[in-house]
């Protein structure tokens, strides 16, 4: 697989921020081909267009459909030869036209350790059941939500004053550091899908960190 990253934001582009500084560090070989916001909105927009990256506004309201705004995100970022597709803070479900176009070329990254919690608010929901640790997933993108392969985690303790600020604050710090190491291990290639497990070939197991 080739290094060119298509990013979808909605909001404030954080972990967007992330994979940049990841990049000029020379910690992540690739290059950002676009970042496309489903929110005209999106603070997200103006953090990559000030990293000098090409950015693009697609809203769905301007579409009769959702596969047919699915269709045109997956033309968009085909148009800039995008070969990896990273959701970050990407605010909607990703369809049919998308899933196609991309097939085990998309992810995401959420804030709690699935298959725990999936969906939105997940750390008020890991507060809610009491659990001693939450954290972060890195997955493959399919057609269940927040359901695809496994690719990364990494576990954030629960102390016993967290509130939801806080908790998301430190699970957060963990999101920055895991997904551009995710996004390089998917790029390196040596892996395969068997049922819904993400397994690293033995001669790249060592990358995955």
């Amino acid at each position: 697989m080739s290094r060119r990253l298509g990013v979808l934001i909605s909001g404030r582009g954080s972990n967007l921020q992330s994979i940049i500084d990841a990049i000029r560090l020379g910690e992540l070989l690739a290059s950002i081909a676009v970042v496309i916001s489903n929110r005209p909105e999106a603070a997200g927009l103006l953090r990559a267009q000030e990293a000098g990256l090409d950015t693009l506004c697609l809203r769905q309201k301007d579409y009769e459909s959702r596969d047919a705004y699915d269709a045109a995100l997956a033309g968009a970022l085909r148009a800039k030869g995008v070969d990896l597709v990273c959701l970050a803070g990407f605010m909607r479900l990703v369809g049919k036209p998308l899933l196609e176009a991309f097939h085990n070329r998309m992810l995401n990254i959420h804030p709690s350790l699935l298959p725990a919690f999936p969906g939105l608010d997940a750390q008020r929901q890991a507060l809610d059941h009491g659990v001693k640790v939450a954290g972060a997933t890195v997955h493959l993108v399919s057609d269940v939500l927040d359901g695809g392969p496994i690719v990364a985690q990494a576990a954030v303790p629960v102390l016993v004053d967290d509130t939801v600020e806080t908790l998301s604050a430190r699970i957060l710090v963990e999101e920055h550091r895991l997904y551009p190491r995710a996004i390089a291990t998917v790029l390196d290639g040596g892996w395969r899908i068997e049922g819904r497990r993400f397994v690293l070939e033995q001669a790249s197991a060592g990358a995955a960190g």
